[in-house]
């Protein structure tokens, strides 16, 4: 079963039937509220607004270790995470779908990043972030077989810096952003990715493009109206995307994240754990 996460412009979808409310309690606090079992088109899975139903939380202030806790223990084998982002390339334009495959960090350490720490101790490889397994599967669907019905354009490998917000960037840390190698710049998808591999579960991005940062005076900055209007034209498309994903079996089939995270990570013997995390260190490593 595939969890989705949903980020801003992609809080709901118009066409999910609710199957079930789901219990956001866990180890960490609270999921982020809007976590519910939906259909689609008879396919069932797991979705939650990424900063509340009603977009009540900053990138900074999401839960993201019980978000997802709570998708791992409700049984998700992988994660589709949505969510929207500026571009620091001009080929990457505003309604085009980037996928990308590498990650910099640039956020404070004001989020909480990691199921390890104060007393389970461990290291994850985060060489290969996202699940490169689905990428290429979903490069087959949408480029081969689906080249006709998608109406926008797809892009595959890129890398995504991740900065803490709320602000946007000053020119001079966007310029510096693209000297790094970066294509994309957005604030919510790390700690999400880290996570997702300590937990074992395959992570496949979406990252939707809705204005281009500031590092080229030439281009115009947009307003908050036309970037609510490509957010809404953005969610369109990713809801395409997903209906096609979801009638896909078993697409995490063969992903190096099963084999990954605190099930080869921990450096110290499982009865050296802390007995008050045994139980929720049990559902990470299952």
């Amino acid at each position: 079963m595939f969890g989705v996460i949903g980020g801003s412009g992609f809080e709901k979808f118009e066409e999910f039937e609710t199957v079930e409310l789901l219990n956001r309690e866990t180890p960490f606090g609270l999921a982020s509220s809007g976590f519910k079992k939906v259909k689609v088109e008879g396919q069932e899975f797991l979705f939650i607004s990424r900063h509340g139903d009603h977009h009540e939380h900053m990138p900074s202030e999401i839960n993201y270790r019980a978000n997802i806790y709570a998708l791992k223990n409700m049984g998700v084998k992988a994660i589709l995470s949505f969510s929207a982002v500026g571009s620091l390339q001009k080929e990457h334009a505003p309604g085009d779908l980037v996928i990308p495959y590498q990650y910099i960090d640039r956020t404070k350490s004001l989020r909480a990043h990691t199921f390890l720490g104060e007393g389970l101790i461990g290291h994850v490889s985060l060489a290969k972030p996202i699940c490169e397994k689905m990428a290429e599967k979903l490069k087959e669907l949408v480029l081969v077989d689906n080249k006709k019905s998608l109406s926008f354009n797809i892009h595959f490998g890129q890398t995504y810096v991740c900065i803490e917000g709320p602000y946007f960037s000053t020119k001079a840390e966007s310029n510096t952003y693209r000297q790094m190698g970066a294509q994309i710049i957005g604030m919510s998808n790390f700690p999400e990715y880290a996570l997702a591999r300590e937990a074992g579960l395959p992570y496949l991005p979406f990252s939707f493009v809705t204005d281009y940062d500031c590092w080229d005076d030439a281009i115009p900055h947009v307003t908050v109206e036309e970037v609510i209007k490509v957010m809404k034209g953005n969610n369109a498309k990713a809801f395409a995307i997903l209906k096609m994903i979801l009638k896909q079996k078993e697409m995490w089939a063969g992903s190096l994240a099963f084999d990954g995270g605190l099930r080869t990570g921990l450096f110290m013997p499982k009865e050296a754990i802390p007995t008050s995390k045994r139980p929720w260190v049990d559902v990470l490593m299952n």
